[in-house]
């Protein structure tokens, strides 16, 4: 029996139905609200108990790693009251997500069902008909005009790592906060596994908390960061001496064609990186400040550059496996925090981003068109209802699936699939679009940088299309992954790729 065939209890309709209450649906129910109005209907869906998304289920100590005013829905405010820099916290993150969802309701009614879990959509008398499970187990069916599904990079909390040794204990981040309780009590050592931005959050809060803890970090390959100072300049570095964050993903896209992301990783962790482990082979467009590695840097007791494989007993005491076949004696108490694989994606099925008939948003990592889903959520969203998501020769990307076969290549091709899509996108929808969003990293400059970097942008953006299209073309002949516009010929949307359209 399927899921439509059980009892259904309540059949609601709408203009707009929402899947996801993280950042993602929020830049969409903002860019929504532009086209709806107060006597028009949206029903938000989301399986979590608010408005959050991954925030709802994040680490204690998380905070952002940006200045706060462009983390954001549209070009909606902070109430926050504190200086741009500041990195706002894990509550205060998820207090302006619960103001923007306020604002947007200002302008248009919003219907919230949270602990709802979203099942299936098909196509409906010109509409969709969503199926979702209530949180009492019912059935219920929403018939939608429009359907947006903001799955966003779907971020799940981290289970502990098994490992075979009861010698040691095994936590998370999501599982503990590790500056409290029994970690926080306990003077034994931990080993944080991962080299990742959490990893750096979570050896940053024990470090600060517990001066003189000792504290490991099993790094893997190494990863490199932006720098907060050069990407957020301080003081008068703001006005010369910097560079406006647009102009450097042009240099970047100018740089890159499709083959030489080695040169690449070392020209921006050289212009613009900060790094704290020997080697640093990864990159994923984290952030961190030269202030928070120093003292990461100060504080730790080792740095091991391998990947963990077992926790194991022999001879009576543990011993870490490593997967270069290296050993290593491990205290007894000692804990293990797993700081792994927060962003390797998942593994979901492919999706387009656009139905065959446009009723149907996909907001997620197989089918990306920006480099981030709050950017998505909100151009896709506008494009949809001027009616141009199925015309305009997007590119889409299948992230996870280039992530798993070169992870070296996937941060510069994202920066070349935004310019060319944010391209194709000026052309074809209002002014008013680019000047309402506040997620635009260029307004943490002066009024007058970013005016001049918006100015080229408008006079330059088609001359380097050729070049960027090129670029996609043969990050998807080189790695044989899902880097092109979508097929019209396709019913489900894009199962085959077109030739490079003009």
């Amino acid at each position: 029996m399927s899921i439509t065939d059980q009892h259904t209890t309540e059949t609601d309709t709408c203009d707009l139905c929402v899947v996801g209450a993280g950042l993602a649906g929020l830049n969409a129910l903002f860019a929504a609200s532009r086209h709806l109005g107060r006597g028009q209907r949206i029903i938000l869906v989301d399986r979590r108990r608010r408005v959050g998304g991954m925030w709802v289920d994040t680490y204690p100590y998380v905070r952002l790693h940006q200045p706060h005013p462009m983390f954001t829905a549209g070009n909606i405010a902070w109430t926050l009251g504190r200086e741009p820099s500041y990195l706002a916290t894990k509550d205060e993150v998820l207090d302006h997500l619960q103001h923007c969802l306020d604002e947007i309701g200002k302008q248009v009614t919003v219907d919230e069902r949270y602990g709802w879990d979203f099942q299936s959509d098909e196509p409906a008398d010109g509409g969709v008909r969503v199926t979702c499970r209530a949180p009492d187990g019912g059935i219920r069916v929403i018939r939608a005009a429009r359907l947006i599904k903001a799955y966003g990079v779907r971020v799940l909390p981290n289970d502990p790592l098994p490992v075979s040794s009861p010698r040691v204990r095994s936590v998370s981040p999501d599982t503990c906060d590790v500056r409290t309780g029994d970690i926080g009590d306990s003077t034994a050592p931990v080993y944080i596994i991962g080299g990742g931005k959490t990893a750096m959050d979570t050896a940053h809060a024990l470090l600060s908390s517990h001066p003189g803890r000792e504290v490991n970090l099993v790094a893997g390959s190494g990863t490199f960061f932006t720098s907060r100072e050069k990407f957020f300049p301080s003081g008068r570095r703001r006005w010369v001496g910097s560079t406006l964050l647009s102009s450097m993903a042009a240099d970047m896209c100018r740089r890159f064609d499709g083959t030489n992301e080695a040169e690449l990783a070392e020209w921006f962790r050289t212009a613009y990186g900060t790094w704290l482990t020997p080697q640093a082979g990864n990159f994923l467009l984290g952030v961190l400040s030269e202030t928070e590695n120093r003292t990461i840097a100060d504080g730790l007791n080792a740095v091991v550059m391998d990947h963990l494989v077992d926790i194991v007993d022999r001879d009576g005491a543990a011993e870490m496996v490593l997967r270069s076949g290296a050993t290593r004696p491990v205290e007894d108490g000692s804990w293990i925090v797993n700081c792994t694989g927060y962003l390797t994606l998942g593994d979901h099925p492919y999706e387009p981003y656009a139905s065959a008939d446009g009723k149907v948003l996909s907001i997620q990592t197989r089918s990306a068109t920006m480099h981030l889903m709050s950017y998505m959520g909100y151009f896709m969203t506008h494009l949809m209802f001027l009616d141009k998501l199925t015309e305009v020769p997007l590119y889409e990307l299948d992230m996870q699936e280039l992530l798993r076969r070169n992870k070296a290549v996937l941060p510069y091709t994202m920066f070349s699939l935004v310019q060319y899509n944010l391209g194709l996108m000026y052309d074809n929808m209002p002014t008013k679009v680019f000047n309402e969003c506040g997620l635009d990293f260029d307004r943490w400059y002066p009024w007058p940088r970013r005016t001049a970097g918006a100015v080229r942008f408008m006079l330059t953006h088609r001359r380097g299309r050729e070049h960027l299209r090129d670029t996609l073309d043969t990050v998807r002949h080189r790695f044989d992954v899902r880097c092109g516009p979508l097929s019209r010929g396709s019913e489900t949307g894009a199962t085959v790729f077109e030739d490079a359209v003009g």
